[in-house]
């Protein structure tokens, strides 16, 4: 059962745009309808991709460290979003 419930580390697929297809994980919340995404390569934590949460596939995985992290003031690096997601993939796999 998938929540559409925007939350900090919660990691999502993008299903519009450039980056479709592609897994990010939300580290900010705009309003109800935008999120900040991040992947740590394409889009690393400094700037991090605007996305419209309808365009967003949002999964039941949050990486709560990550979530600590941002929620204490903190941003978590380039490399610890990378490997995140590629462990992510691994387990997919």
């Amino acid at each position: 059962m998938e929540s559409s419930e925007p939350v900090i580390g919660r990691v999502v697929y993008s299903k519009a745009g450039r980056d479709k297809g592609k897994i990010l994980i939300v580290v900010g919340i705009i309003d109800e309808n935008f999120v900040l995404a991040a992947d740590g390569s394409l889009r690393p934590i400094e700037r991090p991709k605007k996305k419209r949460m309808k365009h967003l596939k949002f999964t039941d995985i949050t990486v709560d460290y990550i979530a600590e992290l941002v929620e204490k003031g903190d941003k978590p690096t380039n490399s610890e979003l990378r490997n995140t997601i590629a462990e992510l993939m691994e387990q997919i796999k």
